[in-house]
């Protein structure tokens, strides 16, 4: 294919490609110097948050306050109780939200907002604690906080090292840091962030349990084992249209299950199927799951390749089947 780009052309987006590369360069260089700075400072903030009865309260202004309200999501999300004021509306009333139970978590990479200045003696007055992250540590919010993080970058991202770049991003992973800390000391799993999470994709993932979306009653394909011949169980099968059907004793305990594949190799080494029974060419022991567990598992289990459907046991007992096709209905996977 003729290339119908001009070589200038060409250049150009070599030269922005390159300039791309080099703010992710830099970006990475400004995370990997505040990991290498973590420390005592870091571990008092978290003891100062897990240990507190109130909610965690994140301010910024501008570009700290667009990060700061996605660290207060994300700590609320995985845990800890946490909301964004803004620094401007907090000194129009806003302050009330603000209690002496309450630790601050007050963004400003100067450390010298006004906005910040302003309701800083206001907050410590109310008797909440306050973590400052700057990138100066003489600065006034870092001298007025009780915990200082420090979030200095060498440069920022932007050529002519003026808007915040690298170092909004170096604060903002500080902050997944400091939720992530908090998670796991909180021992904050998977229910509970389904919990928090109801909605969506992820709801469904963490939510959704085998049981409400297996098949069940006059759905499952079932056959008994001691009276049934394979045309009966290839119609039964057939039937139920998933390619496969469970071989269960009189008491439904699952014995085996019949699949299509089993059929073909069946066909394979014989050259007549009559007379046969299940017993004699199903698959025993066969991978199952509980109904119980989450559908998000049962799709771990079929994407390692059981043909796309799998029993579902409860106690030995056969009570439903799951088919890969049931988990995209429900938008699982």
């Amino acid at each position: 294919m003729t290339n119908l780009l001009q070589p200038h052309q060409v250049s150009e987006d070599e030269r922005l490609l390159e300039l791309a590369r080099e703010v992710l360069d830099i970006e990475a260089a400004a995370v990997r110097d505040v990991k290498s700075r973590l420390g005592a400072s870091f571990l008092a903030a978290h003891h100062m948050i897990y240990a507190t009865k109130g909610r965690v309260v994140v301010t910024g202004m501008g570009k700290s306050g667009h990060v700061g309200n996605k660290i207060a999501s994300t700590l609320a999300s995985t845990g800890t109780p946490a909301f964004f004021m803004h620094p401007a509306e907090a000194s129009h009333g806003d302050l009330g939200m603000i209690t002496a139970d309450d630790v601050v978590i007050a963004i400003s990479y100067s450390g010298e907002s006004e906005e910040i200045g302003r309701i800083l003696p206001l907050i410590k007055r109310r008797g909440a604690k306050v973590i400052a992250i700057t990138g100066r540590a003489d600065s006034t919010l870092a001298r007025e906080s009780d915990v200082h993080l420090d979030a200095r970058v060498e440069k920022e991202a932007c050529p002519l090292n003026l808007a915040p770049t690298a170092s909004t991003t170096a604060t903002l992973a500080l902050g997944d840091a400091l939720a992530v800390a908090l998670l796991e000391s909180r021992g904050f799993g998977s229910d509970e962030f389904a919990q928090h999470h109801p909605g969506g994709a992820l709801g469904r993932k963490l939510l959704v349990h085998v049981a409400d979306v297996m098949r069940k009653g006059a759905q499952l394909p079932r056959s008994r084992e001691d009276d049934a011949l394979l045309p009966t169980v290839l119609d039964e099968m057939s039937a139920k249209g998933i390619g496969m059907t469970c071989i269960v004793d009189a008491n439904d305990r699952l014995l085996g299950i019949f699949t299509d594949g089993d059929l073909r190799r069946a066909l394979e080494k014989r050259d007549s199927l009559k007379g046969l029974k299940a017993r004699d060419v199903m698959h025993r022991n066969p991978t199952t799951i509980a109904p119980d567990r989450l559908a998000a598992e049962a799709a771990q289990i079929l994407e390692k390749g059981l043909g796309g459907r799998l029993p579902v046991v409860a106690e030995g007992k056969l009570v439903g089947a799951i088919t890969f096709h049931d988990l995209l209905a429900a938008k699982v996977v």
